[in-house]
């Protein structure tokens, strides 16, 4: 495997648009010192990206900004979140760390050995965690600068059956999950999302997958960046575990490029 020059991407959008699509799992990239640290074979650790990838979430707000009538900004992780989860917490905060599923993850999706029990999460946090929440943390202040206000779509994906590591895989498993943060997410981004998703046979609201992402340095204390997390169940657009994409990306990047639109305008 080769390395990208960037960890991470800002795709400019409209210049007072508000809102910043945020795709921070759909890359399978693996730099190659950072493969060496990780104990699976080659076959292994494929099908451990193919259940653990979002898969083609950023051809969809691809598609979103294409044909959105004002641009959003995106904001698209170029690595595999088995590099580093940017949309975790950095420490002992992280209820996912129980399944070794923190910022740095030691465990697969199916609870196996990742990486070993003394490995040193510190060098990946500070080579592509710190910089990936910086450089998050500016666009986001870019917003505020521009348009007054700030609007994080958080796009990601999930499996139809639920995988080990997943911690209240138990409720219910929508088409559409949206994800809700009490203090970020307004209940008219939300009825805009639930409209704007409604032709995919239901949408429902943090289950599984509950919470969106907002920076530390926005987090509870900034009532202008409101949030959102779309989590897209995989048989809606894809072929399962990590196959190719279907024909409900393009229903799926019109619905996104209409949230965008609603929630453009919203105070």
């Amino acid at each position: 495997m080769t390395d990208v020059p960037n960890s991470f991407e800002l795709l400019p959008g409209a210049a007072d648009s508000p809102v910043l699509l945020h795709v921070p799992h759909s890359s399978r990239h693996l730099p190659a010192d950072v493969r060496e640290g990780i104990v699976l074979g080659d076959e292994e650790l494929a099908r451990e990206l193919d259940h653990i990838t979002d898969s083609h979430t950023a051809a969809i707000a691809g598609s979103a900004a294409r044909t959105a009538a004002v641009t959003p900004w995106r904001f698209v992780n170029r690595l595999s979140r088995l590099v580093v989860d940017p949309e975790r917490f950095p420490d002992e905060r992280e209820e996912m760390l129980a399944v070794g599923m923190g910022a740095v993850y030691t465990r697969t999706t199916h609870r196996a050995e990742l990486r070993p029990a003394d490995f040193d999460a510190r060098p990946l946090l500070d080579r592509y965690f710190t910089p990936y929440a910086e450089a998050m943390t500016a666009a986001v202040d870019a917003r505020l600068a521009a348009a007054g206000r700030a609007v994080i779509i958080d796009v990601h994906s999930y499996p139809t059956e639920p995988l080990p590591y997943e911690l209240h895989g138990a409720g219910p498993r929508p088409p559409i999950c949206l994800g809700t943060d009490p203090f970020h997410t307004p209940p008219a981004l939300l009825d805009a999302a639930r409209k704007a998703f409604a032709s995919f046979g239901g949408t429902g609201t943090d289950s599984p997958f509950a919470g969106t992402y907002v920076p530390l340095a926005h987090y509870g204390r900034d009532p202008r960046v409101s949030a959102l997390m779309i989590e897209i169940r995989r048989d809606v657009y894809m072929r399962e575990p990590g196959g190719p994409a279907g024909p409900g990306l393009d229903a799926l990047g019109a619905a996104l490029a209409a949230l965008v639109e609603a929630a453009a305008p919203l105070e």
